[in-house]
């Protein structure tokens, strides 16, 4: 043999060594892999194919008082087909049968639908889009349907769930109602978050391409828990109310800002709330919680406080005589001026409070502490002024009085400034919850938002009535401040909304701001109660920036909003206690007021054509005829259960469809 060959076999030989190395080493690694390592990589593959994701739990409601849904969570679902799992058997017999029936609830035609999954099927699509937003109801209709009825594996079905949070009753109260996602925690979403989140669930889906997966089967790993149910104390009536009639005032003086609060006086229930802001394009909405959060110089309706310092301290009474001079009073480097040109001269101090005189007020608090600021300050802590509500909302603004001995921010004209509502900052709800103490004989209650948390039908946690101080003044202070706040109304600064038929009490404010500037704005104030002598209910209302070519008076800008908003209480829910202010009290007087309420309801006996009507205002209008409103949907009124024309009556349930 040649050496030649010799070397080519020697070669040979050599490769062939080298293969069976490779061969041995490649067998003995697949038998670890397979029989040592197999676990190992079997979890790891599954790591990467399969993923555990959470599903998000239903978030609890939010109630107004009455049941109705202030904010609810909605299950939509997204459907999607993996058409590449379905069987020829399967798939053949039945594309036309799904294809109908897709074309009956989506719109489109048969004949496209069967074209548009046959190209998918082709192009193996294992993850094609059919639609999204469906609703509980249609998500259980599509699933019914040829071919997906078969499920996941045999049927290629593709349910994805997600939650949308939804106001069934549109954008009114919004800011107090609030939210809880990725702009924070927000108002009662917000600061009840761990009663209404819930648990969330899990569930395992399979990846089926890059950035896709579907689920194993329909059923979850662990169902989400729904979150707990919060029922507000707000009422829907009272609450549109106030809304509109702030929305349509704000619009009038073309301010930037406002807000309005409606509280119960003996429980402090607010009632209603609403904050509306003006955005770039004029058009108003709940921007921010101004009640709550915005903490502001509030001009006269600090009078109150004022006085009610004074008279606890007994140097004056309500029939001291104050010299107003000409509307002018020097302090130090500063005046003090009445809006009244030439002043009130000799006037008492309860004409001082009704006329809103500033040299007044100033006059009285500056004879009486000026030698001892501290003295005043502690008076109207004592009231609970200056001192925070500590409402379970965030974001509540903090209250403001100077300090006397902070030498570096007291001045010679603080005392003076103070008594009439400037130096000191106050949130709108911490001033109606002084005036509301007032209103209730000097007990001042927490203003309270939530009534109670519930689990379905279990109740978790009740609200009660949380008293703040017992007596804030006197009773014979109390009486005087009462008297006062009528007369403000009947014949001082507030005339302009006196109405005999229907008695209301409180104070206007005007105040200043940006008056450091050379473009001084106005924020005019209303606060007070209503009927003047059985209160029920107590208001306050807070403009701000209105066009001073309109008006800025706090008599002209913001009283007319408290009155309305007293005017349609009145109106949609009688307050039997007020019939003795119209008469003399007699049994009469009662059988009338019966007689007319019976009148009223005898004649909302027939059903309205709702078709096409805000769904709010039906519902309103409905209740208003003493009917139970169940209904669906959110938007207009597209039909109802009573058809127009037909006899309602009393407790009864009329449902409505809504768009």
């Amino acid at each position: 043999m040649s050496v030649e060959k010799k070397d080519i076999l020697h070669k040979l030989y050599v490769i062939a060594g080298v293969l069976f190395i490779l061969a041995i080493a490649i067998t003995y690694k697949i038998i670890v892999i397979q029989f040592v390592d197999g676990d190992y990589y079997k979890t790891k593959a599954e790591k990467l194919t399969l993923k555990e994701f959470e599903i998000k739990a239903n978030r609890g409601n939010i109630y107004t008082a009455d049941g109705s849904l202030l904010a609810t969570s909605i299950t939509k679902y997204d459907i999607r087909m993996d058409v590449v799992t379905v069987a020829d058997t399967d798939f053949e017999p039945n594309i036309k049968g799904l294809s109908r029936e897709l074309a009956k609830m989506l719109g489109k035609t048969a004949g496209y639908y069967e074209n548009y999954i046959r190209k998918a099927r082709k192009n193996k699509n294992r993850y094609l889009f059919i639609t999204r937003n469906l609703s509980y109801r249609e998500y259980l209709k599509i699933k019914s349907f040829p071919i997906f009825n078969l499920g996941t594996y045999r049927g290629g079905f593709i349910a994805e769930q997600r939650t949308v949070r939804e106001h069934p009753i549109g954008k009114i109260a919004e800011r107090a109602v609030g939210y809880d996602d990725y702009r924070g925690r927000v108002g009662i979403e917000g600061n009840f978050y761990n009663y209404l989140r819930g648990k969330n669930g899990k569930q395992l889906k399979q990846k089926i391409a890059k950035g896709q997966w579907k689920p194993l089967s329909d059923n979850n790993e662990l169902d989400p828990e729904d979150g707990e149910d919060i029922v507000t104390t707000i009422d829907l009536n009272i609450q549109d109310i106030a809304h509109h009639a702030l929305l349509s005032h704000l619009e009038h003086f073309e301010a930037e800002h406002g807000t309005v609060v409606v509280m119960e006086t003996k429980s402090g229930e607010v009632k209603a709330i609403s904050n509306l802001g003006r955005n770039k394009n004029g058009y108003y909405y709940e921007r921010l919680n101004y009640a709550v959060g915005e903490s502001h110089e509030p001009g006269s309706t600090f009078k109150l406080m004022s006085l009610m310092v004074a008279l606890e301290d007994k140097v004056i009474d309500t029939s001291t005589v104050v010299d107003t001079e000409k509307g002018n009073y020097r302090v130090y480097t500063r005046t003090v001026r009445d809006s009244h040109r030439g002043g009130y001269g000799k006037i008492s101090v309860g004409r001082v409070f009704e006329v809103s005189s500033n040299v007044g007020i100033v006059k009285i608090i500056e004879k009486y502490y000026s030698d001892n600021p501290q003295k005043f300050i502690n008076g109207l802590y004592k009231l609970g002024v200056g001192k925070p509500l500590n409402i379970p909302i965030k974001g509540e603004g903090k209250p403001k009085l100077p300090n006397p001995n902070d030498k570096d921010n007291w001045y010679g004209t603080s005392l003076a400034w103070m008594s009439y509502g400037y130096g000191v900052s106050i949130t709108p709800l911490q001033t109606l919850a002084i005036y509301n103490a007032v209103a209730n004989n000097g007990v001042m209650v927490k203003p309270r938002f939530i009534k109670e948390i519930r689990s379905q039908d279990r109740l978790i946690k009740k609200f009660d009535r949380e008293v703040i101080n017992p007596q804030i003044a006197s009773p014979e202070t109390i009486k005087k401040m009462q008297a006062l706040m009528k007369n403000v109304v009947k014949k001082g600064t507030a005339s302009n909304i006196y109405d005999e038929k229907y008695e209301l009490a409180g104070k206007t404010g005007t105040c200043q701001t940006e008056y450091w500037t050379d473009k001084t704005q106005y924020i005019a104030s209303f606060a007070g109660y209503f009927p003047a002598d059985n209160p029920e209910y107590s208001c306050i209302v807070v403009i701000h920036k209105p066009n001073k070519k309109i008006g800025y008076y706090g008599n002209v800008v913001a009283a007319p909003v408290f009155n309305e908003i007293a005017q349609k209480i009145y109106t949609t829910q009688p307050i039997v206690n007020n019939i003795y202010s119209l008469a003399d009290g007699s049994k009469k007087v009662l059988e009338e007021y019966n007689k007319a309420t019976k009148i009223f309801r005898e004649k909302h006996t027939i059903m309205p054509n709702l078709k096409n009507m805000d769904g709010m205002d039906a519902i309103s209008l409905l209740e208003n005829m003493g009917v139970t409103v169940d209904f669906k949907g959110n938007g207009k009124v597209v039909s109802q259960s009573v058809k127009p024309g037909e006899k309602i009556h009393n407790k009864q349930t009329v449902t409505l469809t809504l768009s």
